[in-house]
């Protein structure tokens, strides 16, 4: 099995997962013989930057994924996705390895469009807004799935009686 993350940098499974896989500059594939680990490598994203609808699940396909790991996603491309006989799911963060870790473990399952595509009324159409063509609105992304990330942790933390 080979699963693709969306990642901000290349350092293999300590790499950064990327909040939304149309604007990461790079994937990293891990290829699973079993659940262990075997090839890790990374790939740079040639659309990054400037992407049409199903071009980057078609690289994805293209470079035999099974399935792919990300942040968020527009509704359109969980589609393309699932044409192209791949597992699409959300929700990822942290580094590729603690990601794919918590995809094999069960806690990392499924996918829903991302907030943006939501509030632009698409639901399984992707919008195609400034939010997805300039650094401030890849930063509010990026800043909504930290508070996420944030959100989860003190909820595990209260769960625990830890805080």
């Amino acid at each position: 099995m080979r699963i693709a993350v969306s990642a901000d940098n290349k350092q293999g499974l300590d790499s950064v997962v990327s909040p939304h896989f149309g604007r990461c500059p790079h994937f990293v594939l891990v290829d699973l013989e079993g659940d262990n680990v075997g090839e890790v490598r990374e790939v740079d994203n040639p659309y990054y930057g400037n992407h049409q609808p199903g071009q980057v699940p078609a690289f994805i396909s293209s470079l035999g994924a099974n399935v792919m790991l990300t942040g968020g996603m527009g509704g359109r491309a969980i589609m393309f996705f699932e044409q192209y006989g791949i597992e699409g799911v959300t929700g990822a963060y942290g580094t590729v390895r603690q990601s794919v870790e918590r995809y094999l473990g069960g806690q990392l399952t499924g996918a829903a469009p991302c907030k943006e595509s939501q509030e632009h009324g698409h639901g399984d159409i992707p919008a195609e807004g400034k939010y997805e063509k300039d650094k401030l609105g890849r930063l509010r992304e990026e800043a909504e799935a930290l508070r996420r990330q944030l959100d989860e942790v003190e909820g595990r933390l209260g769960e625990s009686g830890q805080q």
